[in-house]
């Protein structure tokens, strides 16, 4: 339990954000990808980026143990929305806030050299985390985030208009139950680790977070004690905002058919359970030249694989092929 001690001075200086910052939304859904028991609420995500986040992640995986404190991502690239300026700002962190922010984390053995380079500044190390954060946003937040910063939007109007009717211990008092309980003068937020935390006029920012689902996260500025802290509270739960939220980002998406051609999609399709060429021409009622030739350029993009079987051959859907075939259903 972390126990967040406010003062009058607290209570008048408390504000609420819109978000955390890309960087940080992005660094959470490599964590929530790891997550089996995530809630039902991204089931759709889930499936729609399965399958397409793999070794590119390491950087970022990699600087998220298992147990322990956690990369704070909002301390060292910001709480900005352009994954432009929050790489940007990665690359200039200051090295003091570099090491704050990695020596206490209980990272894998494998890793503790390359995490000693970034500590000490090298810029190569930095360019692979960067690059890694480029990437992953790319599939898991990008074609996402007009959505998540409309959904995120609405839930600061939500605080906002609770703060006018009733003042800021209404919206704590409102706060993210049960995982937040307000006892004036203190905010109980339920922790992995015991700790008391006084404001001391600092005030505190609420920011509404999208990917972040374990818990609320209080997340400091180590190199400005002056500024308030921020709070990071989950937002989404349910099936229901499931439903609303995904598909009506992955409407405006365009359809297996547009991505890879009507015939070519087709012979996609036709291929889950593996068939022959021949038996893809008869299906679709094309020529065995033009299936072959289909089931190639699909080959090459690595998303059929093929195999000899005497004379004839037979084609099977690749996992990155399921993935994008389960990803056209909720277009």
């Amino acid at each position: 339990m972390k126990r967040i001690h406010f003062t009058a001075e607290d209570l008048a200086r408390t504000r609420v954000a819109t978000t955390i910052g890309v960087a940080a939304e992005t660094f959470d859904t490599v964590k929530l990808l790891k997550d089996r028991d995530a809630s039902l609420a991204f089931r759709r995500w889930h499936l729609s980026v399965r399958g397409r986040v793999g070794q590119q992640a390491g950087p970022l995986a990699a600087l998220m143990p298992t147990r322990g404190p956690l990369i704070d991502a909002t301390s060292l690239m910001g709480d900005t929305a352009s994954i432009d300026e929050a790489v940007d700002n990665l690359m200039a962190a200051p090295r003091a806030l570099m090491r704050i922010e990695l020596e206490n984390l209980d990272l894998h053995p494998t890793h503790r050299t390359w995490a000693r380079h970034l500590m000490d500044g090298d810029r190569e190390a930095r360019l692979q985390v960067a690059t890694a954060l480029r990437s992953c946003h790319s599939v898991t937040v990008a074609p996402y985030w007009s959505r998540v910063r409309s959904h995120l939007s609405e839930v600061r109007a939500g605080y906002v208009d609770t703060m006018a009717d009733g003042g800021v211990e209404q919206l704590l008092t409102s706060l993210c139950g049960p995982l937040v309980r307000w006892r004036p003068p203190v905010l109980e937020v339920v922790h992995t680790h015991d700790a008391d935390v006084h404001l001391n006029g600092r005030g505190l920012v609420i920011a509404p977070t999208m990917f972040s689902t374990q818990q609320v996260n209080l997340l400091y500025p180590p190199l400005d004690p002056d500024r308030a802290p921020v709070l990071a509270v989950p937002t989404l739960s349910g099936p229901s905002l499931d439903t609303a939220l995904w598909e009506s980002v992955e409407s405006t998406a365009p359809s297996l058919d547009d991505l890879l051609g009507r015939t070519r999609a087709a012979v996609l399709r036709a291929a889950v359970g593996g068939c022959g060429t021949t038996e893809l021409a008869r299906r679709l009622h094309i020529s065995p030249a033009t299936a072959s030739h289909h089931a190639t350029v699909l080959r090459n993009a690595r998303l059929i694989a093929t195999r000899r079987e005497g004379k004839a051959v037979h084609h099977t859907v690749t996992s990155l092929g399921i993935a994008l075939l389960e990803q056209s259903l909720f277009t």
